[in-house]
């Protein structure tokens, strides 16, 4: 399988950075980020949708493990986890009083992290109702785990937006599992 060209995840991700600033803008809602593998990607895609300066808070690149410890609360311990990445969105929102928050988390790779295989992503979301998080594993190099984890992200937090009421239990404690190829995303409409 062919690696995605950069530009259709691009394009991807700032359609759905458009509709979340739609969504945003007509709920009144705030949004603020946390960032550790994607290294402010996420944020670059929110901060440049239409009028981010009225929803988009702001996010926190917390790449390093002392900065989710010491800036967002993340308790010590290993950081490519469900809880790490739950900790993160839910320090983000408290810190900036936003109503939604999305954190990412995970080894990039080339090389496995904390016995996760290179790939695993973690991605949190805090909202309103609740916060849920999802185990991701993408195949491919680190800029591709990278984007990747980018367009996940931003497709979570659009449908937690969008679906407030359908958000999942925090405390059910299961988390999605999938495994992506780069470029083999089963929600874009595209042949796989």
């Amino acid at each position: 399988m062919k690696a995605p060209r950069p530009d259709r995840l691009l394009r991807k991700s700032v359609e759905i950075s458009a509709r979340i600033s739609r969504i945003m803008r007509g709920a009144h809602h705030k949004v603020a980020a946390a960032e550790s593998l994607t290294s402010g990607s996420i944020s670059c895609h929110l901060g440049a949708a239409e009028s981010s300066s009225e929803w988009f808070l702001g996010s926190v690149i917390a790449y390093d493990s002392e900065v989710k410890f010491s800036v967002l609360g993340v308790e010590r311990g290993d950081v490519i986890t469900a809880g790490c990445a739950r900790q993160m969105a839910d320090g983000t929102a408290e810190m900036m009083h936003a109503d939604f928050a999305v954190a990412v988390t995970g080894a990039g790779g080339p090389e496995p992290e904390e016995g996760q295989p290179a790939g695993t992503v973690f991605i949190a979301v805090h909202t309103p109702t609740g916060t849920s998080v999802a185990k991701h594993r993408f195949l491919g190099n680190p800029s591709d785990v990278v984007q990747e984890t980018t367009l996940r992200a931003l497709q979570m937090l659009e449908a937690a937006t969008i679906n407030l009421a359908r958000v999942p239990d925090a405390a059910s404690g299961s988390d999605a599992v999938s495994t992506t190829r780069p470029g083999n995303d089963p929600h874009s409409g595209e042949p796989q």
